[in-house]
């Protein structure tokens, strides 16, 4: 399925574009012909808090290898007038926005998993919440204004987990767990604030993730990713972040993308809606298979599932 062309002259803006699902969007959001914004704090000249190699810039040059334009702009979404001012060159270098993409994050060093809220360092907790959601209201604050001049827009929330699998399960932090519950909802609730603009907003979750990070965690590459299948077996289900990219490309080019608004959504569900696949060419579903085989306990068997 080839999405080449199909989002020319659109402009889009992926916030926490730096790594991980924000890059793979980004990465695709720019092959299918968009103008691609690409924000974070990590560039070439300074790292943020993760510490981590990867950087905008690098994002930026992978959009371009793709055959698309981009644009990177490094910006701290936690300070208004970064925003503000992002928000104001695109306005001025542009003059509208039809994709904006808020996946801003950066909380992985600081969560501490199955540990009391009580016992949680407080500072940490906090510290992710204002990552994970206050970046969030302060980029809608300043960036929708764009989006609302012209009906069709499309509004993406990134999270982890659906509504209806969050609202089951608990994520195995207090603070993680609210974080990812308040961006589906933020989902939800500016789908009813965009609305009547005859924009769309939706949430959206990547599956299991083999990103960066969680490659090097394994001790793999995207080359030999299913090694790690011998100690993890379920990790057989596992995706690349061009699958989310890729639903995301999905939802802007469908001229009924209104149908989806404020709903929780996750890229494996969506591809068998719009037939894309990843990059091996499967069709991975994660959360059905969490629900229905991981979480269980039954045996890593990925038939029919990707």
């Amino acid at each position: 399925m080839s999405t080449q062309g199909t989002l020319t002259g659109r402009v889009a803006l992926v916030a926490g574009g730096t790594r991980g699902t924000g890059r793979g969007i980004a990465r695709e959001l720019g092959a299918a012909g968009a103008t691609v914004y690409v924000t974070g704090r990590s560039t070439r000249e300074r790292r943020s808090e993760m510490d981590r190699p990867e950087t905008i810039e690098e994002t930026a040059e992978l959009i371009e290898a793709a055959g698309g334009r981009a644009i990177a702009v490094p910006v701290d979404h936690l300070e208004p007038e970064q925003v503000k001012a992002l928000a104001e060159r695109v306005d001025r270098e542009q003059g509208r926005l039809d994709v904006l993409v808020n996946d801003i994050w950066g909380g992985d060093g600081l969560v501490e998993w199955n540990v009391k809220l009580w016992q949680h360092p407080l500072d940490r907790g906090l510290r992710l919440l204002r990552l994970a959601v206050d970046t969030h209201l302060i980029t809608g604050h300043f960036l929708l204004p764009l989006m609302i001049r012209e009906p069709g827009g499309l509004h993406v929330e990134v999270t982890d987990g659906t509504t209806e699998y969050n609202s089951r399960n608990y994520r195995l932090s207090a603070f993680y767990d609210l974080a990812k519950a308040s961006v589906n909802r933020m989902g939800y609730g500016l789908g009813e604030e965009l609305r009547e603009y005859g924009c769309t907003a939706v949430a959206l979750t990547p599956g299991w993730l083999r990103s960066e990070m969680m490659l090097e965690h394994y001790g793999v590459t995207e080359e030999n990713w299913r090694d790690a299948t011998a100690a993890t077996p379920h990790f057989a289900i596992s995706e690349t972040p061009a699958f989310t990219g890729r639903a995301v490309v999905a939802l802007a080019a469908d001229p009924d993308r209104a149908r989806w608004n404020g709903q929780s959504l996750s890229s494996g569900a969506l591809a068998r809606v719009y037939g894309f696949t990843d990059v091996d060419g499967s069709r991975p579903d994660a959360w059905r298979y969490i629900t229905e085989v991981a979480d269980p306990g039954k045996p890593a068997d990925v038939t029919g599932y990707r």
